[in-house]
């Protein structure tokens, strides 16, 4: 509902925050509106589910290796995860239906897809629950169905990691964000290639505006070469572009370290952003931005 604000970092620690004022709830203390479970993957080998209101476990599946990507489908009944390639054990697809308490009981799925070839870096659900639209560590993109054991489409347009993969509104369209220093908007349902928004430096993360044809990129360069170099040099603003004419329009600065995630509240009329450098930042647009774009 756009209520809240849930961020994750390099720690074991999923905090919740009001996206209104930026005050920190805590681990799922307190109020927390209609939103009802949180879905989280993490590094210690592990999928869990929480209620959001008590911060309650209500599921752990346990896997093999990190999980990467995770997230709910259209009805908020079947999970998906997505592990890492390492230590001998390759990347996994891994789909539950919670309305059957067994599959979580004993670890068992009721659909695994392997993808040998390279590891999925980002994945979201398609619309209606139908597939998975899955990024890879080599640039590709996939579909996998949620119903049968099956890739339905592949392309390749980046040349390098998809670092970030969000879905328009309407989930009819997807934009990609990339090592290869480009966010490309693509067809949800034929994964054809839309529009190409460039930069110089890797881009991790991209998100589509809800009400306007806008698009919000958050990058900079690795994060292990920052210590080495100033802020101006790093390039750590968010980057906007205008969806159909892939001009840029506007930069906001304020964080001193690569971004590395960023998204629009439901309502259009603010983004956060993530940073290296430890912060959260919640911007609000101006007036004359909403101004601006219904003169235009």
């Amino acid at each position: 509902e756009g209520d809240l604000l849930f961020t994750v970092a390099k720690d074991p620690i999923v905090n919740v925050w009001y996206s209104v004022n930026g005050e920190r709830l805590g681990t799922y203390n307190g109020h927390t509106g209609d939103t009802r479970h949180v879905l989280t993957g993490s590094a210690d080998n592990s999928c869990r589910l929480w209620d959001c209101e008590t911060g309650k476990q209500l599921a752990l599946v346990k896997t093999s290796s990190a999980v990467r990507t995770c997230g709910f489908d259209f009805g908020g009944n079947i999970i998906m995860f997505s592990t890492d390639k390492q230590m001998g054990y390759q990347c996994f697809v891994s789909f539950f239906d919670l309305r059957d308490p067994s599959q979580i009981e004993n670890n068992e799925p009721y659909m695994k897809i392997p993808c040998s070839d390279s590891k999925i870096t980002s994945a979201v659900w398609g619309p209606l629950g139908e597939f998975i639209i899955a990024g890879h560590e080599s640039g590709e993109l996939n579909q996998f169905s949620a119903k049968v054991r099956e890739q339905l489409s592949n392309v390749k347009e980046h040349t390098k990691q998809i670092n970030d993969i969000q879905t328009s509104r309407d989930m009819t369209m997807f934009i990609t964000a990339s090592k290869d220093n480009t966010a490309k908007l693509f067809d949800c349902t034929t994964l054809e290639h839309l529009k190409t928004f460039r930069t110089e430096r890797p881009v991790n993360s991209a998100a589509l505006s809800p009400i306007f044809d806008h698009v919000v990129l958050g990058g900079g360069q690795e994060a292990m070469d920052v210590t080495t170099t100033s802020t101006r040099i790093g390039k750590f603003e968010a980057r906007f572009f205008h969806l159909a004419f892939e001009e840029e329009f506007g930069r906001v600065k304020g964080h001193f370290g690569p971004i590395n995630s960023v998204a629009f509240h439901p309502d259009g009329k603010s983004y956060s952003s993530g940073g290296e450098d430890g912060y959260v930042r919640i911007h609000y647009f101006d007036p004359q931005y909403f101004e601006f774009e219904f003169e235009a």
